[in-house]
This record gives structure tokens, sequence and C-alpha cells, in this order.
């Protein structure tokens, strides 16, 4: 039987090196796909997401269990990330491709089988692009908020528990993200 997140979690705080690693595994991938759409540099988001872990190791005697394990993490590798940002004043926008270095896909990647034609193909790719560039240019929590929507999957109280605020400021962030998002790429 498969151990849940929570019960791993109460392992790692007892120093149970094996329960951790198991957490590790399980959200490794996920951590750094977070991390690398928040920071968009594939080697800061490695030491961010291992930051991530380093302090979950270190808290883990702190999670009460009042919220899902995932949250929990998400929100101390969202914070570990925004402190990053703000330490190094990165706002560095993206330029790079549209998708991640490291696996290639992208949560913007996702997108319709590819047309027959070779310039609808490449129309999408450059849409693509320029969408990546106008989340990249969304204010720390609003690129976050969308982060976490679209690519994690996450619902709405998921989102404010892991940002430490409000369901209605998490529906605001999104509004605010969807409006400017629009409004960058001339859509109604």
């Amino acid at each position: 039987m498969e151990l849940s997140d929570e019960v791993l979690c109460r392992r790692a705080a007892d120093r149970d090196e094996a329960a951790f690693d198991v957490l590790v595994a399980r959200y490794q991938a996920r951590a750094y796909r977070l991390a690398w759409s928040i920071v968009r540099n594939a080697e800061d988001a490695r030491d961010l997401s291992q930051e991530a872990f380093i302090r979950v190791y270190q808290s883990a005697g702190s999670f009460d269990g009042r919220s899902k394990f995932s949250t929990w993490f998400y929100r101390i590798l969202v914070n570990v990330c925004l402190d990053h940002r703000r330490k190094h004043r990165w706002w560095t926008l993206w330029t790079r491709d549209a998708g991640d270095p490291e696996s290639g896909e992208s949560l913007l990647d996702r997108q319709p089988a590819p047309s027959r034609d070779p310039v609808d193909a490449i129309g999408r790719e450059q849409t693509l692009k320029r969408l990546w560039e106008a989340v990249g240019r969304l204010a720390p929590q609003q690129r976050a908020a969308v982060i976490l929507q679209v690519q994690e999957e996450l619902p709405t109280p998921e989102i404010a528990a892991v940002l430490k605020c409000s369901e209605a400021t998490v529906r605001v962030h999104l509004h605010r993200a969807l409006t400017t998002l629009r409004k960058t790429m001339g859509t109604t």
C-alpha cells in the first residue's frame, strides 16, 4: 500500500530519510516545472526546487495537516521562488524559447494537434512565444496564480492556500492576469 504524502511528511519530520526520498521522487519534476515557470532559468529552477525540499526536510515537523501536503509544499516553493526574484530583482523577460529547455514541454505548449499547413504551425509557435513573454510581464502574484491554476491544475482554494491569500484575491489575480494577457495579445 502506498503511503500518503502526509504520512511521509510526518515520517520525514522524524528524520526518516527513506520517507523523505519518496516525497522528493513524487514532487521533484513538478517542483522543477513550477520553479522554472516562475523564474524561467533552468539552473535557478533546479537550485530553488532543491532549496524548497531542504526547507521541507527542516520544517516537516511544523506541517500540521490542516492542508494537503502538496499545498504546503507549493507554498514553500512559490515563496522560495518569489524571494529569489525579489532578492535578485530578476525581472528579465522570457526571451528564450517558449518551452522548458530541460523537458522540451511547457504548459503553453499544450496545443491542438499540428495542422497540415506549416504556416499555421509557425503562427501558433509565435503566438505561444508572445504569450509566454506576456505571462513573464505579469505581476509575480498574478503569474504564480496563473501557473498554479493552468500548469499545476490546482483549484482556487488550494491556490489561495499556496499564495496565502483569500480565494477572492486569487480570483482577482486571475481576472487581472487574463485581462492583461488579452490586451497584450490583442484579443477581446
